[in-house]
């Protein structure tokens, strides 16, 4: 299928992605004293943004997004948080910064591992957006970013668009227990499961290691000869999948799908070793994660904010170059 008709297919199928309503307000939040005394005194706001792996590929774009709004909201933020999905590590280095942060953006390794910490750092008077990830089951005041489901759900009819309806696809993720691949795959499932053509035939936890991930995804390819699709839920598995398929002289016989605007992955896109890919914006997640804090100390109130789907195929990936 042409890529104009993949993007039209995806356009006409995209549904308002639905958070729960927000709508924080500053006067119903007890703040700390001491963060009201900062603001009182004109004095930056010490802002912690906990990403839930800092080693992967995608965490600088985030990271960019973070420094871009510590600038123009003129507050200290950092960017911090586990190297692996290490949720221990994650709720230990909060745990130590309770007494100097004065508001927390997070992406949560776990929901129910960091929804109690989420809490109790909101019963000390610290504001808590999450941002990337949500931790819907945690008091948080704001969420930004993709719906993780309906985001699946768009990867998965991006397959089956690119497939024509029939073919066996192999979903891959670098944490198959992450929260956020968890509802990625949920979503894809649901979407592939519309389609009676389709069978997906396994989810290949790949890790998180380049070389381990391509790997992974070799070994299973030579497991299951037949496999037609390959439909990757986030950064990193992607560009491997485009990779086993450049290397194999398979793309007119195995298509992906996949996530994010990796270097590698463009330059996948535009070979046409992968047919489509899906960016969430991550710098603007970086940002707001940052904004929603400071504003909403500052007096503001804060909802809910969408960062979108953006869908990408050989077609249109070159404005990607050009930003």
């Amino acid at each position: 299928m042409k890529a104009r008709q993949i993007i039209l297919a995806a356009a006409l199928s995209l549904l308002p992605l639905q958070f729960a309503h927000a709508d924080s307000k500053p006067a119903d939040f007890p703040l700390a004293e001491r963060i009201k005394a900062k603001v009182a005194a004109g004095q930056p706001l010490d802002l912690y943004v906990s990403y839930h792996d800092v080693s992967n590929e995608f965490a600088p774009f985030m990271k960019a997004g973070v420094a871009k709004a510590a600038e123009a909201d003129k507050v200290n933020a950092n960017f911090i948080g586990p190297v692996g999905a290490d949720a221990d590590g994650q709720i230990s280095e909060i745990e130590t910064l309770m007494g100097k942060m004065d508001g927390l953006a997070i992406s949560s390794v776990s929901t129910d591992a960091l929804a109690p910490l989420i809490d109790r750092v909101l019963a000390a008077g610290i504001p808590v957006v999450t941002f990337n990830t949500d931790n819907p089951d945690s008091k948080r005041l704001a969420f930004a970013g993709q719906d993780l489901v309906q985001s699946g759900r768009e990867a998965g009819k991006l397959m089956a668009t690119t497939l024509g309806g029939k073919g066996k696809v192999m979903i891959t993720t670098i944490d198959a227990a992450a929260q956020w691949s968890l509802d990625r795959e949920k979503g894809a499932r649901e979407a592939l499961a519309a389609e009676s053509g389709i069978e997906v035939v396994q989810t290949l936890n790949t890790g998180t290691d380049p070389q381990e991930i391509y790997s992974a995804i070799e070994n299973a390819m030579l497991a299951n000869p037949t496999v037609t699709g390959i439909l990757s839920l986030e950064c990193c598995s992607t560009p491997a999948a485009g990779t086993w398929v450049e290397r194999n002289n398979a793309a007119d016989k195995v298509k992906v799908v996949g996530f994010d605007l990796l270097d590698q992955t463009v330059g996948l896109v535009e070979s046409g070793n992968i047919q489509a890919t899906i960016d969430q914006a991550p710098e603007k997640q970086g940002f707001a994660a940052v904004d929603l804090l400071a504003k909403f100390i500052k007096g503001e109130t804060i909802d809910n904010l969408d960062t979108g789907v953006g869908i990408y195929t050989k077609e249109n990936i070159g404005e990607v170059a050009k930003k």
